[in-house]
């Protein structure tokens, strides 16, 4: 089954004294592209939760970001007495500011607040993993919804090519016959005597150079790879690409082949239907 690159997953947990929100969004992008947002505190696992993040998703534009909430009383932002008693001090020798005004204007400067850098211990770490996990899996889900509407527009536009090959099957009967009549009109317009075995052999040529056979063929296989593709177990946009590029060709070269205005109106239909199909194919995984 397809999926989508498009995706969005959350996940929280509230930890002793503190709350942890994972939030993952994915756009569409030829290769992986992450962009990783983590607190200081966790950069030391930083490495191993993007290659978490890169395993499960594979591919596409990939905002991953951990928020931290403090929940409970203790900070790890104090206030350094020293240091703001001092400014306060030096203030007072140049202002006749009272103890408050002093407070205001002290604690605004450099240095006047530390924070201490707090760790991470094993059990901590165990559990923002579960919520990766969890905020992974959400994602997930939401790339396959989204790879099941795809997959509903793909065997639409599918179908809507195999319907239009079978009318040009039908239209190549009696096309040739036209083109042959054409030919043998012109030259009775020039109004000069032919040798008719050679006309004859000249004629073949043409027609043969107009003959579409192998081109509906192959056409024919590469629609029902496509829906062969569409159908397996593995997600893979590149290749369902590859095999829309083929059927591209075939369908280029029908129209450049056909010289029967007839059949080459469903040639711009065919482009048409395709062309949707590549729209989209931008956005599978």
């Amino acid at each position: 089954m397809i999926k989508s690159m498009t995706g969005f997953g959350k996940s929280v947990i509230q930890l002793p004294g503190k709350k942890i929100t994972i939030e993952i969004k994915s756009l569409n992008s030829k290769s992986l592209d992450l962009n990783a947002r983590i607190p200081s505190t966790y950069r030391e696992k930083e490495l191993v939760m993007r290659n978490r993040v890169a395993k499960s998703l594979v591919r596409g534009k990939v905002d991953f970001a951990l928020y931290v909430e403090s929940t409970g009383e203790n900070t790890n932002t104090k206030v350094n007495e020293s240091i703001v008693k001092e400014y306060m001090r030096q203030l007072g020798n140049v202002t006749n500011s009272d103890d408050t005004e002093l407070l205001k204007m002290a604690v605004r400067l450099p240095d006047a607040l530390k924070t201490e850098r707090e760790e991470m211990n094993e059990d901590e770490y165990k559990s923002i993993v579960t919520t990766l996990d969890k905020a992974l899996e959400e994602i997930n889900v939401y790339r396959s919804d989204e790879g099941a509407s795809l997959k509903v527009e793909f065997d639409l536009r599918i179908k809507n090519l195999q319907e239009l090959l079978e009318k040009v099957v039908v239209m190549d009967v009696d096309r040739l016959d036209t083109v042959k009549v054409r030919l043998e009109r012109a030259v009775a317009d020039l109004k000069v005597e032919l040798d008719e075995n050679r006309f004859e052999q000249e004629l073949v040529y043409y027609l043969e150079k107009y003959d579409i056979t192998e081109e509906k063929v192959r056409l024919k296989n590469h629609l029902e790879y496509f829906t062969e593709a569409l159908n397996s177990e593995n997600s893979n946009g590149k290749k369902l690409g590859f095999i829309s590029q083929e059927i591209g060709r075939e369908i280029n070269t029908i129209g450049s082949k056909s010289n029967y205005a007839p059949m080459q109106q469903l040639v711009v239909q065919m482009k048409d239907e395709l062309e949707k199909v590549k729209e989209q194919m931008l956005n599978v995984l």
